[in-house]
């Protein structure tokens, strides 16, 4: 039995946002495809299903802690601002999106409000899909190291 833990992040957040965009139940802003993530980035993101794997990447780092809230999120996704001559300094990410991607997760029920601590965290239903996506993919992992022996 392997978890989320257990398996390549990247890929699963690149499986998870594939289920999502299969699944079709994700609300998606109408500003996505113009909007930048930051006002450390110059341009908006070039792929255009960066929203899925920003909710998988929030799915993720939810699942892996208790509660999070939007201001740890923005730290997370922040960057380095080009400064010029200057040294470059980190800057947190857009709340916006951030907080967006919160409640289209509320919205399809993997997150949900903790009144108590404050901040968003996982439910039992988001749990499972989080849970089964990552067995799936350590299942494919072993039949990969199995194919190469």
């Amino acid at each position: 039995m392997s978890g989320v833990r257990d398996v390549d992040p990247q890929r699963f957040v690149n499986a998870y946002a594939q289920f999502l965009k299969r699944q079709g139940k994700l609300p998606v802003p109408g500003w996505v495809d113009t909007v930048k993530t930051g006002h450390a980035k110059e341009m908006p993101p070039q792929d255009q299903d960066w929203f899925y794997v920003r909710c998988a990447a929030v799915a993720r780092h939810v699942y892996l802690r208790k509660t999070v809230g939007v201001g740890r999120l923005r730290k997370l996704h922040g960057t380095a601002k080009n400064r010029g001559s200057r040294p470059s300094k980190h800057v947190d990410a857009s709340g916006s999106v951030d907080r967006k991607a919160f409640q289209a997760l509320e919205k399809i029920g993997v997150l949900e409000q903790d009144e108590e601590k404050g901040g968003r965290r996982i439910t039992q239903q988001g749990q499972r899909d989080l849970d089964r996506i990552a067995q799936s993919l350590a299942q494919a992992e072993d039949e990969d190291e199995e194919d190469d022996e």
